[in-house]
C-alpha cells in the first residue's frame, strides 16, 4: 500500500498532522500501537484535569458555608472520580477516532517498525500488522515516557509513574511527590484537595523552578497554607522497604510515592522529520499541534511564545522572559494583586498576581498566579505574537467584573 505521508504516533502532534495533511488532499497512514490520543488524553492533560476538577469541587464544597450553602458531611467516592475520568476519556477517544474515519485517515492500531529495504521511489517502508506501508514521506510523532533513575526505578506498586497514578480507586494516606514540575504541582493539589498527607521533594531551590521566581515564591506560600509539606534543595538517595531517605537525612514513610521528574522521548530515527514530545524540546500538547501545523502548512509559529500553564486553584500561567533571566535596569515591572480586582472577591480567589515584564514599551514576559490565568495569558501572548505596545493594550476596553481587566490595571503600574 502505497501513501504520501506516514505518520507513527496518533498523540496531538500526529493526528493533527494527519488532519492537515488530508485537508491538502494527501493520502495518509496513521500508525498507533496504543490508543489514538496519545499521552494528552489517554494518561496526561485530559485525565488529570478531570481528577482535578473534582477535587476541587470537593474542596469548594468543604467551604460552601462561607458562601452561605450548607454542605455537611460531604463524602468522596475516588473510585467514582476515577469512573468519571474513564467515561471522560472515552468518550473523547471516540470522537477523535470518528474524525479521523471521517477525515479519510487510514489508521492503523499496530506497532510500526522502519524497513531496512527502502526503494528508491519513496522515503520510507513501514511495516506494521503484517503490511508493508510505503510512504513518500515520514514523520514521527512517538510521544515520551515518564521518566525513571538508575537509583530510583518505577515499580508500579510503591513508586508510581504519572501513568500508574492515574490508575489509583483509592486514595492513599499519605503520598511522597518527587520533582515539582507541573505534573507534581498539580498531583500534590489534587491529593491535598482529598485530604491527603502530601509532601514534595525537590532538588532545586524553589517549588516550579522553570517558573517566574515570584510564581516560585506564591506556590510555596501557598502549599504552605495547605499544609503541604516541602523539601526544597533535597533529592532522594534510595528507597528501601518502603522508606524514602532523603540527601539531607531525613526519612519519610508514606504509603506511596509519586517519581514526577520529567518525561523521555521516544525517539526512532535520526533521519526522519520528529514532531511533538518525541523531539525532545518543548514537551507541550499545544507545541506538538503547532509543530504539526508548522511542518504540514508550512505555518511557522514563534517557539518562544509558547505559554505554559500549571492547572488547580489557583492557576498558574506564564509565557516569554523570566524576571531572573534579565539584567537588572533593563526592563520595567509591573505588578497587581488579583485581591485588587472585584471579581476576585465574588469568587472568593484573591490569591495571586499579574506580572507584566517590558521592555522600550513591549510585554516581553508575564507571569499570572489567578483564576483563570489560563485564559489571560493567551490574551496576553496574543498582544505579544502581534508586536502589541503596552500603549496599544490600554487603548482595549476590557469588561467588568472580570480577571482580565486586571491586566489593563496593572499596564498602569
Amino acid at each position: 500500500m502505497k501513501f504520501d505521508l506516514g505518520i507513527i504516533g496518533a498523540g496531538p502532534a500526529g493526528y493533527t498532522a494527519a488532519f492537515q495533511a488530508r485537508a491538502k488532499g494527501l493520502s495518509v497512514v496513521l500508525f498507533e500501537k496504543d490508543k489514538i490520543g496519545g499521552v494528552c488524553l489517554n494518561k496526561g492533560c485530559i485525565p488529570t484535569k478531570a481528577i482535578l476538577h473534582s477535587a476541587e469541587l470537593y474542596e469548594e464544597m468543604k467551604c460552601a458555608g462561607e458562601s452561605g450553602i450548607n454542605c455537611s458531611d460531604v463524602t468522596v467516592d475516588y473510585a467514582k472520580v476515577v469512573e468519571r475520568k474513564d467515561k471522560i476519556v472515552e468518550k473523547l477517544r471516540k470522537t477523535l477516532e470518528l474524525a479521523l474515519k471521517n477525515a479519510g485517515v487510514v489508521v492503523v492500531n499496530a506497532e510500526a517498525a522502519l524497513c531496512n529495504n527502502f526503494e528508491p521511489h519513496v522515503t520510507g517502508s513501514i511495516f506494521a500488522g503484517g503490511e508493508i506501508y510505503e510512504c513518500e514521506k515520514v514523520i514521527t510523532a512517538t510521544g515520551s515516557a515518564p521518566r525513571d533513575f538508575e537509583n530510583l526505578r518505577f515499580d508500579h506498586e510503591f513508586v508510581l509513574s504519572s501513568d500508574d497514578i492515574l490508575n489509583l480507586k483509592k486514595l492513599p494516606e499519605s503520598i511522597v511527590i518527587i520533582g515539582s514540575g507541573a505534573i507534581g504541582i498539580e498531583w500534590a493539589r489534587i491529593f491535598s484537595a482529598f485530604d491527603v498527607d502530601v509532601t514534595v521533594v525537590e532538588m532545586a531551590e524553589h517549588l516550579l523552578p522553570v517558573a517566574d521566581i515570584e510564581v516560585s515564591k506564591r506556590v510555596e506560600r501557598i502549599f504552605k497554607a495547605k499544609k503541604i509539606k516541602t523539601y526544597l534543595s533535597n533529592s532522594v538517595e534510595k528507597i528501601e522497604n518502603k522508606k524514602v531517605y532523603l540527601t539531607s537525612g531525613d526519612v519519610l514513610q508514606p504509603e506511596l510515592v509519586l517519581l514526577a521528574a520529567g518525561r523521555v522521548p521516544h525517539k526512532i530515527s535520526e533521519n526522519l522529520t520528529c514532531i511533538g514530545d518525541a523531539c525532545g524540546k518543548i514537551q507541550l500538547a499545544h507545541f506538538a499541534i503547532k509543530q504539526a501545523a508548522a511542518e504540514v502548512l508550512g505555518i511557522e509559529f514563534n517557539q518562544d511564545l509558547v505559554p505554559s500553564v500549571v492547572y488547580g486553584c489557583p492557576e498558574i500561567a506564564w509565557v516569554g522572559k523570566r524576571e531572573q533571566d534579565l539584567d537588572e535596569g533593563t526592563y520595567k515591572k509591573a505588578n497587581l494583586l488579583i485581591s485588587a480586582l472585584g471579581k476576585s472577591h465574588c469568587d472568593n480567589c484573591m490569591e495571586g498576581f499579574i506580572k507584566i515584564l517590558s521592555q522600550d514599551g513591549k510585554i516581553i514576559g508575564a507571569h499570572i498566579v489567578s483564576k483563570e490565568a489560563s485564559a489571560l495569558i493567551q490574551q496576553i501572548t496574543i498582544a505579544m505574537q502581534n508586536n502589541l505596545s503596552t500603549e496599544d493594550l490600554k487603548r482595549v476596553c476590557f469588561a467588568h467584573p472580570t480577571y482580565s481587566e486586571g491586566i489593563f490595571e496593572c499596564l498602569f503600574k
